[in-house]
């Protein structure tokens, strides 16, 4: 099944592009294939109908479209090919859910809620047309703003699994979500890591005064029944991976925002966790209890001297 574009029209999906009844393409694609639904949402400075930063001819399409401007960004993969969503009998459904996050990040902060309310309602379609549909969302950055604010809006048990890459949205907001009822069965990946610790820092500084201040869910080190928080860039958490059969490469940034999906080896386990073939419980199990302190990979930490090491000048 080709992938379906969807465009949050204020707070209202549709379908992008293309004319119709946007829940009679929900039942002729779920009558298709009767794998899981996977929705894909992006984050900040992307605009759905933008001649170069749209998501549905970029990162969600199978051969993102070329462009000169394009040619140097090398961030730009395809989404739905490295999930596995190729149009293949038995993969799923993939829907490439489009926002406008284009302009100061004040908007964008504020315009991901009202986009939130158009998952919201896209989710509830699915939902109504398929009760026992599995739905899956990953997100990256502000789209993970979008994701738990459609969460906090969806009827229980709507949403199965929820991985957030680089999540720009503040810890209390997300604490306060995932254990609503609403959200309270939602298994969580936070997929963070030290080379995003910049954008977080410059995201608490910007948009405190809409988020009431507080850290981000990546540096808050959340402790919930439903939420696994992985630091990409940890060594000892790369170990569990491998041991785990995920081979994930090593950092080679100190600062990067992308680095959650464009680290060779993350897609394979971002299928695993999506597919339920790696239970994030077992995953939470197998990794560090506390992440590294911010600015570690930009500010390391001088070596431990041993416990019997001569005074200094003696």
């Amino acid at each position: 099944m080709p992938m379906l574009s969807i465009t949050a029209d204020g707070s209202t999906p549709r379908l992008h592009e293309e004319h119709g009844s946007l829940s009679a393409r929900f039942h002729h694609a779920l009558l298709r294939d009767d794998g899981p639904v996977t929705i894909m949402v992006h984050g900040y400075k992307y605009q759905p109908g933008h001649p170069i930063h749209c998501p549905h001819t970029s990162l969600f399409a199978s051969t993102p479209a070329p462009h000169p401007r394009m040619a140097r960004l090398a961030r730009i993969v395809s989404w739905p090919r490295h999930l596995g969503l190729r149009g293949q009998p038995g993969e799923g459904l993939g829907l490439s859910f489009g926002w406008h996050a284009r302009g100061t990040i004040w908007r964008a902060y504020r315009q991901a809620e009202q986009a939130g309310v158009a998952l919201a309602d896209l989710i509830a379609r699915l939902r109504q047309l398929d009760p026992t549909r599995q739905i899956n969302l990953i997100t990256h950055s502000l789209g993970a703003r979008v994701a738990l604010c459609a969460l906090e809006r969806c009827a229980p048990v709507s949403v199965q699994t929820a991985i957030l890459l680089a999540p720009a949205e503040f810890a209390e907001h997300a604490h306060r979500v995932l254990m609503s009822e609403q959200a309270r069965t939602t298994q969580v990946l936070c997929v963070t890591s030290r080379e995003n610790d910049l954008y977080d820092f410059l995201l608490e500084q910007c948009v405190s005064a809409l988020s009431k201040g507080g850290r981000v869910i990546g540096h808050e080190a959340l402790r919930l029944p439903n939420l696994t928080t992985l630091q990409l860039d940890d060594l000892d958490s790369l170990t569990a991976l491998r041991h785990l059969g995920y081979h994930v490469a090593a950092p080679t940034n100190r600062i990067c925002h992308w680095s959650p999906y464009l680290r060779p080896g993350v897609f394979p386990l971002y299928r695993a966790v999506l597919s339920g073939t790696l239970a994030l419980p077992h995953l939470r199990a197998q990794l560090p209890h506390h992440p590294t302190p911010r600015w570690s990979r930009l500010l390391p930490r001088a070596p431990r001297l041993p416990a019997n090491a001569l005074a200094f000048g003696r």
